[in-house]
């Protein structure tokens, strides 16, 4: 039995090294001042992902995220580990979108 599976991904700020710069006077993250990687509990998905990939010939994986131009990085590295599709959803419209949108 082949599967279909799509891990929805998501690029976060990496704030293992928060400096004073990282958040703005209102108390929210200045997303400028930190890099962006691949959300770590996604990328567990993702390596779930392709160990059903594995036990099931025939299967496929898609990563699937929405944000900026940028987030294809999320995309070109789940190619790398071994997903097999990837899809950037992006538009003006989703800017400043909130956690439960993403």
């Amino acid at each position: 039995m082949s599967l279909k599976i799509v891990v929805l991904a998501k690029q976060v700020p990496d704030t293992r090294n928060v400096g004073k710069d990282a958040m703005k006077a209102d108390g929210t993250i200045n997303r400028a001042a930190l890099p962006a990687i691949f959300n770590p509990e996604d990328l567990n998905a993702l390596e779930q992902a392709l160990r059903l990939k594995d036990a099931h010939p025939g299967s496929t994986v898609t990563i699937l995220t929405m944000g900026p131009g940028r987030a294809a990085e999320v995309i070109r590295e789940g190619l790398y580990r071994g997903a097999d599709n990837g899809y950037l959803l992006t538009d003006r419209a989703f800017a400043g979108a909130d956690t439960l949108a993403t």
